[in-house]
């Protein structure tokens, strides 16, 4: 592969990364019960917006080692210790995730259910997130084993 490819590639997996912190940070600050509160009480009287931050750090540490696997790529590194390394990492952060996302899952089901709300929409959407993390998972893996059959 190219290293202009790989510094490409990196460039996007940064601008997710920064486009997600972003849209994770200025999201709750106008979502509806939360449009009129302070700091303060958007992000500290909210368990579930916490919960969300914590689970970012998988997503985030994934990017981190999707960066890093781009970067040995770049330096003609793909059969070493340290690509294999960071695609276990990779495989790991997703099914971290998808733990996470299916947690997040029972909470809302138990909230809506407390509350007579719909959480159809909530629930797709983390289907949705479970799906693609199985996928990312599932590649990680894959490469891993081709990996180790190289090494």
């Amino acid at each position: 592969m190219k290293k202009s490819s790989t510094i490409f590639l990196q460039a996007v997996v940064v601008l997710i990364g920064i486009v997600t912190l972003t849209l994770m940070l200025w999201e709750p600050n106008i979502e509806g019960r939360n449009a009129h509160a302070t700091l303060f009480e958007v992000y500290f009287h909210d368990p579930f917006l916490a919960y969300v931050y914590v689970t970012s750090i998988s997503f985030f540490v994934a990017l981190y080692q999707i960066f890093k696997v781009l970067g040995y790529i770049g330096q003609n590194k793909t059969s070493s210790p340290q690509t294999l390394k960071a695609l276990q990492g990779i495989k790991y952060c997703a099914i971290s995730l998808i733990g996470f996302i299916l947690a997040a899952d029972v909470y809302i089901v138990i909230s809506a259910s407390r509350h007579q709300d719909d959480s159809a929409g909530a629930i797709a959407v983390s289907l949705g997130l479970m799906f693609i993390s199985a996928i990312i998972a599932t590649a990680a893996a894959l490469f891993e084993r081709n990996l180790q059959r190289r090494i």
